[in-house]
């Protein structure tokens, strides 16, 4: 028999986890190029993490989930490793 109150408890217990973001700034720095560096590279492959915006203008901010920078970088220096 089973128990719905302890699966329901179960289940409002658990809170999401929320991915940690990064500013364009923040994502330039790791990977030691500008801001415009960046740019070029989002252009340039199609594999680099999409942003977040924050708003639906132009200028408005972008934010990156920094687990999909760290995996891109780490995916990149294994290709470099392979390639050798």
């Amino acid at each position: 028999m089973s128990q719905p109150h302890q699966a329901a408890t179960l289940y409002t217990t658990q809170t999401p986890t929320l991915p940690e973001l990064m500013k364009m700034a923040e994502v330039a720095a790791r990977m030691r190029r500008t801001r415009s560096g960046v740019d070029k590279l989002r252009a340039r492959d199609p594999l680099f993490p999409k942003p977040l915006k924050e708003g639906e203008k132009r200028g408005s901010r972008i934010y990156f989930v920094r687990q999909e920078i760290e995996d891109y970088l780490a995916t990149r220096l294994a290709a470099r490793e392979v390639a050798a």
